[in-house]
């Protein structure tokens, strides 16, 4: 299981660590490892009935740098689909879990880092100090001719403005720390400051008994206004196939929920890895020195 402490006031606190057998030198990947930890560890942890949740991470150079992307490209369609599923499954116990849950964002989160961090109630954000070289949040799939494959398209719309959430997702245009939209960060902590008792005052704060049917996502009250900006922003997105994926999903998600817009995501994820220009770009990021 992932380490787990708890507060005197029931709180328990969840550190993502790398993959032990994939070290990475400290920097925490999601691959199927992490994942299959995630599930057991938070079993374990709602078990004893916290008070509340708290996601940290226990590298100090990114939160979560994202998915495995050289695990994922090795898996046929049918255990690529497994793969995703099986993120969303271990994801979801963050907002089923009958307490709330936040993230602890001190570095980089990217892809499925952001896409975890946002399957949580909350998120604690920690901002660069005057020395740091700012860190980058967002989700960059779609500029490897991809998409999201665990509910981004969905999470992002309801969190910062729809038009621009569905602009930066369709063309895998990601944020400096230090110019996020507003809204992507519940809570910023300036560096310096005690960001887990900023995090641990925001679950006082926003308490939660019951479990929630999904994460703060695109839904019946949002969804109006969520359509409206894609209608609007659909000239100025660049037509290509990851865009044309993002923008089926959000459509997908105003009509018919989550659920059927994680299906539409994954569907969309596998086919395009084999389109050619997905091909050319994973084997660029996959092999940069070529």
């Amino acid at each position: 299981m992932l380490p787990i402490e708890h507060t005197t006031a029931g709180v328990a606190i969840v550190s993502l660590t790398a993959n032990p057998s994939k070290p990475r030198g400290g920097v925490v990947v999601l691959d199927s490892w992490l994942i299959a930890e995630i599930a057991t560890t938070l079993d374990a942890v709602i078990a004893q009935r916290p008070n509340g949740i708290v996601l940290r991470s226990a590298s100090e150079r990114v939160f979560v740098a994202g998915a495995d992307l050289a695990e994922i490209d090795v898996l046929d369609d049918a255990a690529l689909h497994q793969y995703l599923q099986r993120g969303s499954d271990a994801f979801a116990r963050f907002f089923t879990a009958p307490c709330a849950t936040v993230a602890l964002v001190h570095k980089a989160a990217l892809g499925g880092g952001l896409e975890v961090a946002m399957h949580c109630d909350g998120i604690v954000g920690v901002l660069p100090g005057p020395t740091d070289k700012p860190w980058r949040i967002g989700l960059p799939e779609c500029g490897l001719g991809i998409c999201p494959g665990w509910g981004g398209t969905q999470m992002l719309p309801s969190r910062i403005d729809p038009a621009t959430a569905i602009s930066q997702t369709a063309t895998g245009l990601t944020n400096s720390v230090s110019a996020l939209p507003a809204g992507l960060f519940d809570v910023s902590v300036a560096a310096g400051e005690d960001a887990m008792q900023v995090a641990l005052d925001w679950l006082l704060a926003h308490p939660r008994t019951s479990p929630r049917s999904q994460p703060n996502a695109i839904n019946a009250e949002n969804g109006s206004t969520i359509l409206d900006a894609l209608t609007a922003s659909r000239t100025a997105i660049a037509p290509t196939d990851a865009a044309a994926a993002v923008i089926d999903c959000v459509e997908v998600g105003v009509r018919s929920g989550w659920k059927a817009a994680l299906v539409a995501e994954r569907s969309h994820l596998v086919s395009l890895r084999s389109t050619p220009v997905a091909r050319e770009k994973l084997a660029q990021f996959l092999n940069p020195a070529r």
